[in-house]
This record gives C-alpha cells, sequence and structure tokens, in this order.
C-alpha cells in the first residue's frame, strides 16, 4: 500500500478551505489545517476526522505575519505534498479609499501573505524535487473595477505571482495551479444577491481543486466554467467605454 500523502491546507476555518480539506481526507490523504484561530480550525479538524477517519492536524498561521512564515514551515510534523492556499478577505471597498488600514488590510491578506508563503514552499519543494502548489485567486482578478479595485488588484498580483512561479518550476517537474472560483456561497458573500448560474458551493470548489491539482494537468481553473467567456468579455470592452460603466 502506498503510503498517504499529506495535504497542508492555509485558511483552514473559511468554508472553502474546510469543504478543499474535506474532499482531499476522504480521498485518503493526511490533513494539516493551518488558520489563525485555532479553536475554530479544532473543531473543523474534529469534523473531518469524524466523517473521514483521516489524520487531521492543527497549525497556527497569521498570513499577515510574514515575518514568523519560515519557523511555521520548520515545526510542521511533515512537509506537505499539496500546499493550497484559500486565503481571502474582500473588504470594503469604500472604507478602504480613506482608510489606509483597510486598505493594506485588504491588499497584504490577498497578495503579500500567500505569495511570501507560497514562495517559500516552493524553496522547499525544489529542494526535495516534488511538490504542488495551489492558490485561490479570483477573477476579480482580471480586470479592474470600481467597485471592488482593492480586492481585485490585490487578486491581479496573486493571479501574475502564480503564473511567473508556474513558469520558474515547471522545467523542474513541480506543479503551480490558480484556481478562480467566481462567486461562492460562503460566509464572506452572505447578504449578497449572487446569480445562480455564476455562484458555486464551497462543496463544487472543494472537488474541483482536488480534481485539477491531483487528477489532471491543468494550470488555471475557472471552478464555473462560464466565467471565463465572461471575464474575456468583460476584458475585451475598449477602455474608453468601459469607464464609463459601473460594475
Amino acid at each position: 500500500m502506498e503510503p498517504s500523502k499529506t495535504l497542508l491546507l492555509v485558511g483552514g476555518t473559511s468554508d472553502i478551505g474546510r469543504a478543499t480539506a474535506l474532499h482531499y481526507a476522504q480521498a485518503g490523504w493526511q490533513v494539516q489545517l493551518a488558520a489563525r484561530n485555532e479553536d475554530e480550525a479544532h473543531r473543523n479538524a474534529g469534523d473531518i476526522r469524524a466523517r473521514t477517519g483521516a489524520e487531521v492536524t492543527v497549525h497556527r498561521l497569521d498570513i499577515l505575519e510574514t515575518g514568523a512564515f519560515g519557523s511555521f514551515l520548520d515545526t510542521l510534523p511533515a512537509m506537505p505534498d499539496t500546499v493550497v492556499c484559500v486565503v481571502g478577505e474582500l473588504g470594503d471597498q469604500a472604507k478602504g479609499q480613506a482608510d489606509i488600514t483597510h486598505a493594506s488590510l485588504v491588499l497584504r491578506t490577498n497578495f503579500e501573505g500567500p505569495a511570501l508563503l507560497l514562495g517559500l514552499f516552493a524553496e522547499r519543494f525544489l529542494a526535495r524535487g516534488s511538490g504542488t502548489l495551489v492558490g485561490v485567486s479570483s477573477v476579480a482578478g482580471d480586470r479592474g473595477r470600481g467597485s471592488n479595485y482593492l480586492y481585485g488588484a490585490a487578486k491581479a498580483g496573486f493571479t501574475a505571482f502564480l503564473s511567473g512561479l508556474r513558469n520558474r518550476l515547471a522545467p523542474k517537474g513541480l506543479r503551480v495551479m490558480t484556481v478562480k472560483p467566481g462567486f461562492v456561497r460562503t460566509q464572506m458573500t452572505a447578504g449578497m444577491k449572487l446569480p445562480p448560474v455564476l455562484t458555486a458551493e464551497p462543496g463544487e470548489v472543494g472537488r474541483a481543486i482536488f480534481t485539477a491539482a491531483e487528477k489532471s494537468s491543468r494550470d488555471v481553473i475557472y471552478v464555473r466554467p462560464i466565467w471565463r467567456p465572461v471575464m474575456m468579455a468583460i476584458g475585451s470592452i475598449p477602455e474608453r467605454f468601459f469607464k464609463r460603466l459601473r460594475l
């Protein structure tokens, strides 16, 4: 029997994180949940263990405490085979326009922290010679819009980082995958009116991540494929017309 593989799920208290970790555990993987809120992560870990019988451990990680990333990697009980980072902060665009602290929170949570963390894992994976890195970005990063350009800019940066990292690591045989879920029915979007055809469920995202990362060679996935032509259409609008729209 092959030894079980290990997943590190960064963002272990989020709806998408829990659903993704559960899908890996159901496939026989050991799971490491990394999160700032350890109590909530332990609740998710207990639920996943009860449902699957998998080994699930919890590890404290604050994505904004970038100086602690090195020690975080050093103290993991095992270097994971796959790292999935689902960390995100939608934030408040209007608040961020006047409050630089809030703007910094959105930018650092969605771009700086995840990029620096996956960059460190990339170096460890290169030294080992294997590994898969998965970053959950957003369709919001495909083109800046007035209603959420702080979040969109951070996700655009993360998407570009993942693309560059993939270009660098592919010749070494390492995987880097970018996931763009679009709308997802989670705590983060609670209260928002979401179009059903464009809105995924957390379990749908988790299944898509596992399938694409572990059973295919795809590099960039839109969880709901309809988002690809939608964003291509939005991206093709000339700027002189686009700037008049209220999106």
